[in-house]
């Protein structure tokens, strides 16, 4: 199995699972509404929550996008073993994977044919979460509680999203691991999502623990 088009074939076929835009979906179908004109217009599980006014909605939405990350991740390596691929090229194409169903929710192909405009769509967050337990659940656990203790202390989820997305290569390297430039890589992906509304509420233009639509601000 040569390398290239098979890594091109793990990359795209995560991106096309990664783009599955279960929030939007799921907004359309409980209320009729296109969720990308609530509130932050993201297509995530917040925005499923800010648009319903259902947080079982909400938690439907997040099952979904961290199945859309954890799935690639899972299968992609196995696959790739399954066709005579060398076991180098199988760990190559967890990382390809990862990167892929990340990329895929924040930059969605399946949202860009229906608005026929190709824009950030997400933050990453779920999506890269169900990633990160199919790849090493220790970095997981530790991106998941770092997040939630901050937004407890702060009551700013913005705070808890970016302190989650930086503590991925914080915990690589206090593991030891080799892997650490690519934790690096996908926690800068996912900051530079937030990096614009991070700012604003260092400004203090983010409203505390952002839950209803027309709270806060867009982005």
């Amino acid at each position: 199995m040569s390398a290239l088009p098979s890594v091109l074939a793990v990359a795209l076929a995560a991106y096309l699972i990664g783009s599955i835009p279960f929030a939007y979906m799921i907004a359309r179908a409980v209320t009729g509404q296109d969720i990308t004109t609530h509130g932050t217009g993201n297509v995530g599980a917040m925005n499923v929550r800010r648009t319903t006014g259902s947080w079982g909605w909400f938690a439907i939405a997040m099952f979904l996008d961290l199945l859309k990350g954890f799935v690639p991740v899972l299968v992609m390596p196995a696959l790739i073993r399954s066709l005579g691929g060398a076991e180098t090229l199988a760990a190559g194409a967890r990382q390809v994977a990862f990167a892929g169903a990340v990329i895929g929710h924040n930059y969605s192909a399946w949202m860009a044919i229906k608005k026929r405009a190709f824009t950030r769509t997400g933050k990453g967050l779920a999506a890269g979460a169900g990633a990160l337990f199919a790849y090493d659940w220790r970095y997981a656990v530790a991106v998941i509680v770092i997040g939630l203790l901050v937004i407890a202390l702060t009551r700013y989820m913005m705070a808890g999203q970016v302190a989650g997305a930086l503590a991925l290569p914080t915990v690589a390297l206090l593991l030891h691991s080799t892997d650490w430039p690519f934790a690096l890589a996908m926690g800068l992906l996912v900051y530079s999502a937030h990096h614009k509304r991070f700012v604003g509420m260092l400004r203090g233009e983010e409203p505390k623990l952002y839950i209803a639509d027309r709270m806060g601000p867009r982005g």
